[in-house]
Order: structure tokens, then sequence, then C-alpha cells
């Protein structure tokens, strides 16, 4: 109504002249423009709004005229006042004074959402950009009120009903009130098809992947929930011809579809026919201007042969398949190779009967090579971090690989969002065979705060934990740089402190990615120090003259391997560790005084290339298999360990009344003890005890065995778009501890704990604890005679875990999951049993937030009793701190 009202305005201005202020009638002319007053309401100064329109004192001007006319439409498209008109105050000779009487547009002070929570208001508002001092006008009011009601319609709200009201607030400025009713969520009832004989209407409805009838028939679906969303259902009928196609009914067609809406019910009823025409199979398959690759290497990644179903889904994917950036197609068969500016399509040439001859034309196109590489978008992070990172330098033959393996690498930094990495392609140029590339990032929190609090292992237990994952430590002693930290570099610099009345650990890590900047050579170092007190669980007192302290270093290097390929580790790392029991007697040695030390080599051998988001990977695998030793010293020390065997086997002797011989050749009776040497000690256990303390600390002075590791983690994406991804992720872990020397036995650390959420904790003897969900942390580990647990010298454990992203956005990733877990662990090679392990099944949430790292919950039910129980274990809880994704 307000643009009719001014096109009316202007109309009778133009037929009828302007007024003089005397009312007579205005007599058509050229006249010069002696003045422009300008009148109404506004905040505008009097002159701006006379340069809006254009005109200019001493100017030529015909009533009515074009030079008119144009101001006003100058003024109208500024949409900043809804009322604009010209009049005549004065006419002197040739001479016209102009009064342009305008009122502005009232501005935004305030608007308020009712009908949905909060956290969703504050988001709408953001989107539709409704923010204080916008000017209010009828395409704001529209725009709007049309963007909140096709939001709601997509996911599913088809009845929402959006009204805006505005409320004047003072002279120039107005409240907005939009209420929204999003109604309840339109479902579907049912979907029907008709005409289908060779494909059933199961496999037709299974094809609509956003297009799900009611949950009622089938529960266990809530990743697709039933909604309709019109959008998406026209992209499912496409997705049912794809399913005929696939089929090789090429021909199939839906002749018609219905979508009756139910308002009682709130329902919709889908009723599609379709044609399903004849079937087709491939038949003659010919290669048309390809030199590079010869007809058998296109045959091997076409798979296609003559007389096989005709399968036009599968024909494009062997040719470019958009779902798989590094997919095995034809088309990055010659992207990886410099073709940039190849292109293949598939063409049917003769169709017989039920037969399709197909030529495949390939236009090769001259080979491109990287020209100028740039990145925008770090604002923290130095430039010649990323781009050490970049496998697209200038001069290198183009190789799509390498740009899907570079968005890879920089998400798998943690500095930016990995969803918004963009390689964006710029300057394509056949002609000179060169192309640039702008890399997009989005940086994003990098450091970590860890601060918690809580009651474990009978006693209250904090912890304080900060990581900075980009440090700079160049910059350390430049004031400027403290913002608040100096960063930058790629650096990661960690320091974590946890204790109790108990307990104490203090832990300091550093990382050096690219050791002498030149090669990707990773150099990294760690010191700690754990010191435990003894502790009376029942009474909870605490006894400070009994103590055991354990200090630790670790220096190693990992270099990123070029073969086989970019994704190959070799890491190298040698710790240290110094055991001191200070009359510390709680079952880990036979005895509670003396030290114990450990030195150890491990080699790692890792293949990562897992989807571009560390976080939430798609697609990829992780494989790691490493060795982890001490040297043998039981080969050189010429300490004989068969006087500990002989007290082993009077253990046995005793049990059974059986006798036996120490190593001097005495008969030993049953009931006797021996000493070190394996004589006999009669019943003077306490001599034994002593012997067998003393011959403990040489036997552990130098800890002694091997251990070899294997794990492997599978991704895959099941369906969805991208953000709203369901993925597998499928997992098998094996663990072996053994001993150099049988006589001298396996040391009781470093052990496996298996059982839980996986985490560590105050744990101070080395242990690796492995997450078993649905069991009590570290209960399913073998125990000694006296019940007590000694850890597992073998594991083994198999996972499968489906995941669903709520959202992935940089300042909180979260997602949900179920998970099946089976898994055990094994005292000893004798004891193993690989099919006899403890299964559980649950379901968990997962909260990544830059600032304080993973946050998660897992319910887990144990099927199986556990050692030592009758029954099934149940449901338990487990939180989640800082694990790995």
């Amino acid at each position: 109504m307000l643009y009719k009202s001014i096109v009316l305005l202007f109309g009778l201005f133009i037929t009828t002249g302007a007024l003089a202020q005397n009312g007579s009638r205005l007599e058509s002319g050229s006249y010069v423009l002696a003045e422009i007053s300008v009148t109404g309401k506004m905040s505008y100064n009097e002159q701006t709004v006379i340069q809006f329109t254009g005109l200019e004192k001493g100017q030529a001007i015909n009533v009515p005229g074009e030079e008119i006319s144009a101001a006003i439409k100058k003024l109208w498209r500024l949409g900043l006042f809804s009322d604009v008109n010209f009049y005549v105050n004065e006419i002197k000779g040739d001479s016209i004074y102009l009064e342009l009487a305008i009122n502005e547009l009232p501005k935004l002070s305030d608007v308020k959402l009712q009908g949905v929570k909060k956290g969703k208001s504050e988001s709408l508002i953001k989107d539709t950009g409704l923010t204080k001092g916008k000017i209010v006008n009828e395409n704001l009011l529209t725009t709007t009120k049309n963007y909140i009601e096709n939001k709601y319609k997509k996911d599913g709200f088809y009845n929402t009903k959006v009204a805006i009201n505005v409320v004047p607030d003072s002279t120039n400025t107005v409240k907005m009130v939009v209420n929204i009713d999003k109604g309840k969520k339109v479902r579907i009832s049912s979907i029907n098809f008709t005409g289908n004989q060779q494909i059933s209407s199961g496999k037709l409805k299974k094809a609509m992947k956003d297009t799900k009838v009611k949950a009622f028939p089938n529960p266990l679906r809530i990743f697709k929930p039933s909604k309709f969303i019109a959008d998406k259902y026209k992209e499912d009928l496409g997705k049912v011809i794809d399913k005929f196609k696939e089929k090789g009914y090429r021909d199939a067609r839906v002749i018609e579809d219905t979508v009756v809406y139910n308002p009682k019910k709130n329902t919709v009823a889908i009723d599609i026919k379709v044609e399903e025409g004849h079937k087709y199979y491939f038949g003659d398959i010919k290669y048309i201007g390809n030199t590079v690759y010869t007809n058998q290497q296109l045959n091997l990644i076409l798979g296609i042969k003559k007389g096989e179903v005709y399968n036009g889904v599968m024909l494009q994917k062997r040719i470019a398949d958009p779902s798989k950036p590094d997919g095995e197609d034809l088309t990055n068969l010659y992207q990886n190779n410099g073709y940039l500016f190849s292109n293949i399509n598939a063409v049917e040439v003769k169709t017989a009967n039920d037969t399709i001859d197909f030529e495949i034309r390939v236009v090769e196109g001259p080979i491109a090579y990287f020209n100028k590489i740039s990145v925008v978008g770090n604002d923290k992070t130095n430039d010649r971090v990323i781009y050490r990172e970049l496998r697209t330098r200038p001069g290198q033959k183009w190789n799509k690989e390498d740009v899907v393996g570079t968005i890879r690498e920089l998400g798998a930094l943690g500095f930016f969002d990995a969803e918004a990495i963009r390689p964006d392609v710029k300057n394509a140029d056949p002609a000179s065979g060169t192309v640039d590339v702008e890399w997009h990032v989005a940086e994003k929190g990098s450091s970590q705060i860890e601060l918690q609090g809580g009651y474990g292992g009978g006693g209250f237990i904090g912890t304080l934990g900060l990581s900075f994952n980009n440090f700079s430590t160049r910059n350390m002693f430049k004031k400027s740089a403290y913002t608040p930290l100096p960063m930058g570099d790629g650096q990661k610099l960690a320091l974590r402190l946890q204790g109790s009345t108990y307990f104490q650990t203090y832990s300091l890590s550093f990382t050096e990615p690219w050791f002498g900047g030149r090669k990707p050579i990773q150099m990294f170092t760690s010191l700690s120090q754990s010191k435990q007190f003894s502790y009376n669980y029942s009474s909870r007192d605490v006894d400070r003259n009994k103590s055991f302290t354990i200090s630790s270093i670790t220096v190693g290097v990992s270099k990123r391997l070029s073969d086989p390929d970019y994704y190959m580790r070799l890491s190298h790392s040698l710790t240290f560790q110094y055991y001191d029991l200070n009359n510390y007697n709680v079952g880990l040695f036979t005895f509670g005084n003396g030290v114990s030390k450990n030195l150890a080599y491990t080699l790692e051998l890792t293949r990562d290339n897992r989807g571009r988001n560390p976080i939430y990977p798609t697609y990829g695998s992780l494989f790691s298999a490493s060795f982890r030793t001490t040297f043998p010293y039981s080969f050189v020390n010429g300490i004989n360990y068969e006087a500990i065997k002989n007290e082993q086997a009077y253990k046995l002797s005793n049990e059974t009344g059986a006798p036996i011989t120490g190593t001097n050749g005495e008969s030993i009776s049953t009931g006797e003890y021996i000493d070190a040497n394996g004589n006999g000690v009669g019943n003077n256990f306490e001599a034994a005890a002593l012997n067998q303390s003393k011959y403990d600390q040489k036997r552990f002075n130098w800890l002694e065995y091997w251990k070899a590791k294997f794990k492997g983690d599978w991704y895959t994406k099941l369906a969805g778009q991208p953000q709203h991804e369901l993925v597998l992720r499928s997992l098998a872990e094996f663990g072996f501890m053994g001993a150099y020397n049988n006589a001298r036995g396996l040391v009781p650390f470093e052990r496996f704990y298996v059982g839980g959420d996986g985490m560590a904790n105050y744990a101070l003897d080395g242990r690796e604890v492995i997450q078993l969900r649905g069991y009590p942390n570290q209960s399913l580990s073998p125990v000694d005679a006296n019940g007590t647990q000694i850890g597992a010298t073998i594991y083994n454990k198999f996972s499968l875990e489906l995941r669903y992203p709520i959202t992935l956005k940089p300042q909180a990733s979260i997602f949900a999951l179920t998970f099946l877990e089976a898994g055990s662990s094994y005292d000893g090679f004798k004891n193993y049993n690989p099919f006899q392990l403890k299964r559980s099944a649950g379901f968990g949430l997962r909260v990544f937030m830059p600032a304080f790292g993973l946050l998660g919950i897992d319910f887990g039910y144990g099927f199986d009793p556990l050692p030592g129980y009758q029954q099934k274990n149940g449901w338990e809880t487990h939180f989640i701190i800082g694990q790995q994704f």
C-alpha cells in the first residue's frame, strides 16, 4: 500500500503540475532551481538529504520533467524514507523554489522473539540481522517473516506461522515483536508405490534417505526421524529413479506423485506412481581421446564389462564421484597426474534392443602446474607454520590428491576449524598451464584448560591442566607477543598437576613439530614425578613416612615418511624411570625399601589418514604398531634366578603335598621354606621372606620386559550430508607383554588394566589402562591368590561405535554415539583365549570445546559378570575428560 500511494502521488504531481503558494495553477515549462528546503521527520541534516536527490542549486529543471522524477526515485531506492513529496514554495521569474517533504523510516530499538527458546531466539536474531539501529521497512518485515518460516519448514515444521508487530518506541524508533508458532512437525503416515514390479516398495522407501514413514513401525530408527520437507522430498524422488538405474532400468520415471495432508493428525500420505521401463545391459565401451593412459588402464578403473546389467549411478561414480574427493575414479586418475583441465564424459552412442554402447570421451588438456600459493584467514598462526604443511608448492605438477591431503594436514594441526578449510582454485589458465590456489582457514582456540575436582580412590582429587597447542618459544622474550601468551609457531606445551591428601603428580611436556625448521621431524620430551603415600581406605589415614616416588623423563623423535605415502610416521623414544620405595610395603614388590630403574626404548610405526576433522573423522583409518623393550639384563648379569623359581615351586608343593628338590640337590619337605640359594630353612618364614626381599631388590634393580601392541581404527561414512554424517567407527586392539628370562619372570609394572572409562588417573606403576565401557574401572584384570589385581600381560579389544554429529561448529563440536564392545585381559599365553570376552553395549555423548578439550559421558551395560562373580554387571556410568577421540 505504501508504494501504491507513492506512485499515485507522483502521478498526480506530473499530470496536474505543482501548485504555487498562492494556489494558482503552475504553468509547465523550464525553470532554474533556486533553492530546496527540506521538512519532515528525519535524523539527517538538510544538506545531506539534498545530496541524496542529485539536484543542485542553479540547475535547469522541467516541470513536470525527468529531474524531479529521478530525484524521487533516488530517495526511494535508499530505503530510508516512508514518505517523499516535492512542493513549489515560490516562483520568481524563471527561478523556482522547491520544498522536499520527507518522513524518515523508523529504526529498530529492540527485538523480541516469542514462541522459541532463548538460545534459538538469539540464533535467529543473528541470522536475520535484526540489530539495533536497523531501518525498519516493509522489505525487512517480509524477508524476516519468510526466512523464519522457511527455516522451520526445512526442519519439518510445515505449518509454521510468523506474525510481526511493530510498536512505536520513541519519536523515530520502534520495537519489533516476532511471534513464532512452529506448530507440530508434519510426519509421514505412509509412502505407497505403484507401478513397480521389479524392485520392491521396501527397497524404494529405503532409497529415500530424508523422507521416512513415522518411526512407530521402526522404533530403532533414531537418526532419520520422520518429517516432511518438500525440498528433501523432491531430492528423494530423484534417488528413487537412481535406484532403478542401479538395477538396469535406465528409462524409469515418476509418472505421478501426490502428497495429501491430514490436518487432524498433522500427517501427510504420499503416493508415488512409477514406470520402470525395460532392463538394459552394458554393450561395447570405447575410449576416445585418451593418450596418457591406455584403454586397459582406464578399464581397470572403470571396472565395467560388456554384458553386465546397466548401472547408470555406478557409471557416473566411476567417471567422477563427487561424494569422494579422493575416490578411485577416472577423473581423479587424471587429476592426480597434473591434468587439471581434463574432462571425461560417457556418451550413449547406440541402443539395440536391451544393450547400450558407450563412448568414454576424454579431453586431456595440458598439464597444469601450481603457480601462486597463498593463505588467508590466519590471524595468530605464522605463515611459515602453514606453508610447511602444504603439499601444493609453486612449480609442482597439479595433483588433486595433494590438495585433499593438505586439507587433512591443516585440519590435523588443531589450530583451525576443520570444516572451514577450503582451497580456492583461481586463475586456472590452460594456455599457460598454471593455476593459483588460495587456502582459506579460520582460526579457532587451540589452548585448553582442565580444572576439575572429585572423589576417587576414597579421597578428594584435584586436577589442573594447561595445554598450549600453538605455542612459540622464540617469542618468549618478546613482551608484545604475550596476548596472553606467545603463540603462532605450532609448538605444544602442556603442564598438568594432580593431587589429593595421599598422592601428587606433576608433568611437563613440550613438542616441536618441525625440529630444525626444514624437515617434518618432530622432537618431543616430557618430565614427570609422581609420589604416593601409604593410605588406609577404611580410616582414610595417610602415613607420610611410607612413600613411593616415580621420577620420569622421555625424549623422542618422530619423522613423517614419504614412502609408501605421506600418512606414515616412524617414532623413536627413550624413557627413563626411577622408582624409589621408602618403607612402602603394599604388594607391588616383595620389598618395601629400595629403588628400581626402568630404561626403555620404544619404536612405533603409524599410518593415519583419517578425514580432515580430527574431532569427528568421517573416513580413513589409523593403524599403529609399536614395540617397547628394555635391555635384556638377565643375559649378562650372571644372577641365578632359579632360586626364586624354586621358591615358587615350594608354594605349589605346599598345596599339593609333593616334595621338591632344592638347587643344591637337597630334598625339601612339605611345609619348609627355602632361602635365596634354594636351601631349606625349615619353618623360618621370616628368614625366607627376608632373603626373598633382598633377592627381589636384585631382580628388579633394572626392570626387564618387552611389549608389543597393535591398533586398527577405521571410520566409514554410512549416510548424511556434510556436517550431518552418520559414521561407523570400527576398532581392534591387541597388546602383549613378555619376559626375556622366564625364570626371572615379568615385572609388576607396565601391565595392562582393562575396563571402565580408560582414564589412568593417579596410577603410579606405569600401567596402561584400556577402555571397556559397561564395567568398573580396571576391573577386568587378573588377580593374585590374595585377590589383589596384578594387571595383565595380554589383552585384546574390539569395538563398533556409531556416531552422529549434533553440531560441528568451532566453538563447540558435539556428537552422540552408541557402541558395542568386547574385550578381556589374560595373565600369560597359557590362559589366553581370544573368544572368552566381556561384552557391553551403550550410548554416550561427546563435547569438544577448544578451551576445555574433550568432555563426555557414557552409559554402558555389561552383559557378563566380573571375575569372581556370577551375575552380569549391568549399567555403569563413565565420565570422559581429555581422552582421545
